[in-house]
């Protein structure tokens, strides 16, 4: 199984801001220069996790991002979910419609392992996600953000 880059990109927002400290609020440019990637990219993951209740955004002065309650607790798998939407592994619509679809046996051995993909990250929280190793070196990096 493989993650969008939108749910990577969403998944490594949410590891930034986890390790940040309680008062600290840091502006989505900010997020999107340490993880390397474009402004926009960023935006855009940040809106659907506010839209999930994840991330809550203040504008103004002393405004930046914050990670909510329900963000720190999260479960990865949620979370994954949540962002990847609901897809099939395999396409089987669409303009040209596969064949087999009536009696292939593929596409439910494809969503039987894309469930348990998302199963095995269950059990995992965000607060998991940044226990040392990963913590200490995103803490070093947020250090570095512009704020």
């Amino acid at each position: 199984m493989r993650l969008t880059k939108f749910t990577d990109l969403a998944l490594r927002a949410v590891m930034s801001l986890a390790v940040s400290g309680p008062n600290d609020r840091y502006p989505t440019r900010g997020v999107a220069e340490v993880m390397d990637v474009p402004y926009t990219h960023m935006a855009k993951a940040i809106a659907r996790l506010q839209h999930l209740g994840v991330v809550e955004a203040r504008r103004g002065r002393g405004g930046g991002l914050e990670l909510t309650g329900l963000g720190r607790q999260a479960s990865v798998g949620w979370l994954a979910r949540e962002l990847e939407g609901e897809s099939d592994v395999a396409s089987c619509e669409g303009d040209a419609p596969c064949p087999l679809r009536a009696a292939c046996r593929l596409r439910r051995a494809l969503r039987e392992a894309q469930d348990r993909f998302y199963a095995a990250l269950d059990p995992l929280t965000v607060s998991d996600l940044v226990a040392p190793p990963t913590g200490p070196v995103l803490v070093g990096l947020v250090g570095q953000r512009p704020g």
